[in-house]
């Protein structure tokens, strides 16, 4: 199943935004070379906001305590026991679209 999100240019390059997908919260980010990566948009630490984290080519970190998650496979870098969902992504047409993760 492939999910719509919308233009990407919604989103400035190095940041995130978060959307509802089929009542999951997704934090979608926009790097900087224009690339596009996808986690669930909580942290399961305290419920931080993802898509407000700082981010770069390969992490992101949460905005309230810090913890760090891989871009790639939502694993948790700083050797906490936690991880959140990635999920895959690719613009198609100059639109962001989920194609496979929910």
């Amino acid at each position: 199943m492939s999910v719509d999100l919308g233009p990407v240019d919604q989103i400035p390059p190095g940041e995130g935004r978060t959307f509802a997908v089929d009542g999951a919260q997704i934090a979608v980010f926009r790097l900087r070379d224009g690339s596009l990566r996808a986690l669930d948009a909580v942290c399961p630490h305290r419920g931080g906001p993802l898509a407000d984290g700082l981010a770069d080519d390969t992490v992101v970190v949460c905005p309230l305590h810090n913890h760090t998650f891989d871009l790639r496979s939502g694993t948790e870098v700083g050797g906490a026991s936690m991880s959140v969902r990635s999920y895959h992504l690719e613009e198609v047409g100059g639109r962001i679209v989920i194609v496979a993760g929910i």
